[in-house]
């Protein structure tokens, strides 16, 4: 059977079924190039999977939720696609702003210089992840087109498989995005007052980010993660005959794209006002008056309101007229097709969830056999699972937390480390569900299902760190 890759930017020869008996590959490489076959020909498009999820989370909840009233579930799945329109609108802009940004000159610049410390497959890879990590440590805005950007200048020149070094990038995205210093659950935990401080609400105390993100065990497993990632995607790297490599000349075509606009209005007075200097200015100096206000007042703080200004205002200041800026933005918006179309279904998973009461069935399952010990563990457990239904980082922490965090004050477990868990859970489960890796996909132009290939063995292998972590470390080091 004759195969295709079908990624925009991807180039392959015509070839078969993998050959998995070929002498030339380690027993890793093997595995995964099977892994890769079969996903790129079982795992449908995205938006396929949330509709399938859909309809079993409505077959689950007539089954076993207290409130699975077909009438129930129809008006929560109603209220949940409507829900989470706020969301979603804001994930599109972290995307576009984000990668207007990084259009922009002097971080393209920047991009490509750092690029040239790829010489071969392995300094890549090592590269790419270790620069999205850290990029999404400080902020997973960031680092969600950071990494995909940077994985495009790198294929520009190296030779490696495309799909192999995006699925780098997503998986030190994926490290730090739901641990890191902009964990939406950490965030939420430590914000007196915030909605979504559960914690707070039975405790009346706020746990600080040093009790979560730089707590001594959450650095140390992602410090063992940053080692052991890479190390698996240069061992699975996939031998020379399944190499997809970028099209370069296509890659060469976007890098140019915003610098090749025509200027239909040269000359005119509208064209001058497009491409004023001081227009740009007038805009970006009252946006930073206002956090400048706002953070002397209050104290500075990052929310996504906040880190879609930022990147608004820097990307604006950057690319230095309105015209540019709204040419690089429109060229953003081109990728964000898929994210508009499915962040509404689940929305509608989660509005099932909630309405009938089916999530909160869920967890108390596992809630009767734990102990103040065992509870991060199986919390850690039950997040990977829910986050296949619920990937959102806030709206899981809303389903998961209101009924974790009074177990484990009833269990005597460690709050922070019980709530860090569900976060590490949705890190391990985002590896396999592809919500997160819409973005990055659709900014680097390659297919989800052969990225979701390479990052399952990911999942085996940091899930797997992370399990033992749960289990055997935090609740000795962060007391039960």
């Amino acid at each position: 059977m004759e195969t295709h890759d079908t990624s925009p930017l991807g180039v392959r020869p015509r070839q078969t079924a993998p050959d998995v008996a070929s002498n030339d590959k380690t027993l890793l490489q093997r595995a995964v190039s099977s892994c890769v076959y079969v996903f790129e020909r079982v795992m449908p498009d995205p938006f396929v999977i949330v509709i399938l999820l859909t309809a079993l989370v409505a077959a689950l909840a007539a089954a076993f939720a207290p409130k699975g009233a077909p009438d129930v579930i129809l008006s929560g799945w109603y209220k949940g696609i409507f829900g989470i329109f706020t969301f979603a609108f804001q994930m599109v802009l972290v995307l576009v702003t984000g990668y207007a940004l990084a259009s922009a000159p002097l971080i393209k610049a920047g991009l490509r210089n750092v690029s040239r410390l790829a010489v071969g497959p392995c300094s890549a890879v090592l590269l790419v992840f270790g620069v999205g990590a850290v990029a999404t440590f400080l902020n997973w805005g960031f680092g969600l087109v950071v990494g995909a950007l940077l994985s495009k200048q790198v294929a520009r020149r190296v030779r490696v498989d495309f799909a192999w070094l995006v699925a780098a990038a997503y998986s030190s995205w994926v490290l730090w995005a739901f641990t890191g210093m902009s964990s939406s659950i950490a965030l939420s935990i430590a914000s007196p007052g915030n909605p979504l401080n559960i914690v707070e609400q039975h405790t009346h105390l706020a746990v600080p980010l040093s009790h979560t993100v730089f707590s001594g065990w959450n650095l140390l497993a992602g410090a063992v993660a940053m080692v052991l990632i890479p190390v698996v995607f240069i061992l699975m790297r996939p031998a020379e005959k399944d190499i997809i490599a970028a099209d370069v000349d296509l890659l060469e075509a976007q890098e140019h794209k915003i610098e090749q606009v025509s200027d239909s209005r040269a000359g005119t007075f509208a064209g001058a006002l497009e491409r004023s200097r001081v227009c740009a200015l007038i805009f970006v100096l009252a946006g930073a008056a206002y956090l400048a206000s706002q953070w002397m007042h209050h104290g500075v703080s990052l929310d996504i309101n906040t880190v879609i200004f930022i990147f608004l205002l820097a990307g604006l200041c950057l690319h230095g007229s309105p015209r540019r800026y709204v040419t690089a933005v429109t060229e953003a918006a081109k990728v964000t097709g898929p994210m508009l179309l499915q962040y509404p279904f689940y929305g509608g998973i989660m509005g099932i969830m909630g309405a009938t009461g089916l999530d909160e069935t869920v967890a108390h399952a596992y809630i009767h056999v734990a102990s103040g010990t065992t509870l991060p563990f199986l919390s850690y457990l039950a997040s990977g699972v829910i986050t296949l239904f619920i990937p959102s980082g806030g709206g899981h922490w809303a389903v998961q937390g209101p009924f974790t965090i009074p177990a484990a004050m009833q269990l005597g477990a460690s709050l922070p480390g019980t709530s860090m868990a569900i976060a590490a859970g949705e890190m391990a489960g985002s590896l396999l569900q592809p919500f997160w890796a819409i973005p990055v996909v659709a900014i680097a132009g390659v297919g989800v299902q052969r990225v979701l290939g390479f990052t399952l063995v990911i999942f085996l292998t940091a899930g797997t760190l992370l399990g033992l972590v749960y289990l055997l470390v935090v609740p000795t080091w962060a007391g039960v």
